[in-house]
């Protein structure tokens, strides 16, 4: 194929364009060679996503079933495409090869999985912070918990935080794995995966909410007076408003 000037032109227009993160057009640029079916509500959140408010991050809360990961995995995709690499999944242990091979199989993503092992391979060969490179680094809660140190001294692209309910009562001071991985993650664009935002109490929604955003209830105190016990429609129509720009939720019935 001879290439004229205007076709030169245009072919390099393309690969350069820059389009905003929310673009459907940018998204879809990025899953040329990926092995997904996707699903219409998959591309909505994950376009829900980055137009999450300041960029701070959001919660995923599909039903299961529904491919969280999925949409997770669009995500991932776009940064990787825009060359933001530093990028961090938090998953219960069972999890983890999981996603290391859905993100192989189905995106082409190669990922690094670090547990006490690997991570201590990473020091001995010189990587004195074996969390700051840029990669795909998938790691447990716990092993996030033991190295918070060092997970917050990189600069991440995006964090995506899979089965996040376990997070759920982070407002707790006594609970210490989910206080780490909140202040390890402060400032640093999240993205939470559950099923299950709430399942008990309100607070649970205020707990995960505040991993993202620390003042969209304003303290403990202040969300307690206005929501602990919602009675009026009012009360209940402005939380689902001040959630609206955070947390999507797609149901496999009638939501």
């Amino acid at each position: 194929m001879n290439l004229t000037p205007f076709h030169a032109k245009y072919f390099a227009y393309e690969l350069t364009k820059r389009s905003s993160s929310d673009s459907i057009q940018k998204l879809a640029s990025t899953l040329v060679d990926a092995q997904v079916d996707l699903n219409p509500h998959q591309v909505e959140a994950a376009l829900f996503a980055f137009r999450s408010p300041l960029s701070s991050g959001a919660i995923l809360a599909d039903e299961v079933g529904l491919g969280k990961t999925i949409e997770a995995g669009l995500l991932i995709a776009q940064k990787w495409a825009e060359r933001k690499r530093r990028i961090l999944i938090i998953v219960p242990s069972n999890l983890r090869k999981q996603w290391n091979q859905e993100l192989l199989d189905k995106f082409f993503l190669p990922s690094l999985i670090l547990e006490k092992a690997s991570f201590n391979n990473e020091i001995k060969g010189g990587h004195f912070n074996p969390f700051d490179q840029e990669a795909i680094i998938i790691t447990s809660y716990h092993f996030a918990k033991s190295k918070d140190i060092y997970i917050q001294r990189a600069n991440w692209d995006l964090v995506i935080i899979d089965e996040a309910h376990r997070l759920r009562n982070v407002y707790k001071p006594n609970n210490k794995i989910a206080n780490a991985i909140k202040n390890a993650l402060v400032n640093q664009p999240k993205i939470l995966l559950t099923a299950t935002p709430l399942q008990n109490s309100l607070l649970e929604l205020y707990g995960l909410v505040s991993i993202i955003d620390d003042y969209a209830f304003g303290d403990l105190k202040s969300f307690k007076s206005r929501y602990s016990r919602i009675t009026q429609e009012e009360n209940y129509s402005e939380l689902k408003e001040r959630l609206a720009p955070i947390c999507k939720r797609t149901c496999s019935g009638i939501c």
